[in-house]
């Protein structure tokens, strides 16, 4: 069992709180993204789980063991770096089997699983090679084979596929996520892109100023944000945000318009959807068009109601120009509701 328990975790930079008492379990075999703005906290988290730094407060457990008080290598973890760490001065068999041969394992052990992981990895024809005759996207393979043939009970990724470009790192999304199911580890992968914690995840934790503000699964996170930050930073685009003020019970104000909403008892709250429940045609909300961004299969309008910034994502043979006004309909059962004090949902 490799499930991972952080209770409590806690760092402190001088008077700088880069994390604050974090609790997050993962369990056996999980792929869980950490994933937020850089300076969040994620990639602290992850040298204190990883033995790279010492937490100021907390304990981390891997299965029945508590390691937060034992060395790196003592923790059965293998961990693969933004800039991939492959050694120049030795082939890609010899990278691969660095960690091995530190372990002191036999050579015969040492080639089964440097051709097992070269293998799952698409890189056997390569063994022979130096990383200077490399692609970015084999020095990548080269890293993730190189933990792999560590069998360790849990791989830490921190942004391996940020140096790649556009097209590779789609690839190795996809390709990444089938191999580490393959493996049985248990996966703790940092990122800013949203796309990779979306595509990747079994589930994400959103991270904010040091804390975790939502962890779910990445549909529950994109359709119910926990709080204002996740709907603003989940999302290209985010979502839509509008003040809304209370007329009656269940029923608010937004940009001069009616809406049914949330029984609560404040008086103001924020209305928010995504761009793309939302329909034009009939509707309560007057949008102005100030901008036609064409993407393909679909257009984004960038609007604006009641002068504030506003999206909407329609087909791209929708007849629309700039100056127009449109009248918006919000799918009702996709609006959701945000306390602007506590930044938290509200319940609909």
């Amino acid at each position: 069992m490799a499930e991972i328990r952080i209770n409590r975790v806690a760092k402190q930079f001088g008077k700088t709180h880069a994390l604050q008492a974090i609790d997050l379990t993962i369990a056996d075999r999980e792929f869980m993204v950490l994933l937020g703005a850089s300076g969040c906290g994620k990639t602290t988290l992850l040298r204190i789980v990883a033995g790279l730094e010492t937490a100021t407060a907390g304990q981390v457990h891997i299965g029945d063991r508590r390691v937060d008080q034992l060395p790196p290598k003592a923790r059965g973890i293998a961990m693969v770096f933004q800039n991939y760490a492959v050694f120049p001065h030795l082939t890609v068999y010899e990278n691969i089997a660095f960690g091995l041969r530190m372990a002191k394992l036999a050579d015969s052990e040492i080639d089964k699983r440097v051709n097992r992981t070269a293998a799952l990895m698409h890189i056997d024809p390569l063994l022979k090679r130096y990383s200077g005759q490399l692609s970015g996207g084999q020095r990548q393979r080269v890293a993730v084979s190189r933990a792999l043939a560590m069998e360790p009970d849990v791989i830490l990724m921190d942004e391996p596929l940020s140096n790649l470009d556009a097209l590779l790192r789609m690839e190795m999304r996809a390709e990444l996520k089938s191999v580490l199911a393959e493996s049985n580890t248990t996966t703790i992968y940092v990122t800013h892109d949203q796309v990779e914690a979306m595509s990747m995840a079994d589930r994400i934790a959103i991270m904010d100023q040091g804390h975790i503000v939502q962890c779910d699964v990445p549909v529950e996170i994109y359709r119910n944000p926990a709080a204002h930050f996740v709907g603003s930073f989940i999302g290209n685009p985010p979502m839509n945000f509008l003040k809304a003020s209370r007329v009656d019970t269940g029923q608010w104000r937004v940009a001069g318009a009616t809406l049914s909403g949330p029984g609560s008892d404040k008086n103001a709250l924020d209305f928010a959807i995504r761009p793309e429940d939302i329909t034009v045609g009939e509707g309560p909300l007057q949008a102005e068009v100030r901008l036609l961004e064409p993407l393909g299969s679909h257009t984004l309008l960038a609007c604006r109601v009641d002068n504030t910034a506003f999206r909407v994502i329609v087909d791209s043979d929708t007849s629309v120009s700039i100056g127009d006004t449109l009248s918006l309909n919000p799918m009702a059962d996709r609006v959701r509701w945000f306390d602007p004090d506590t930044q938290l949902a509200v319940p609909s």
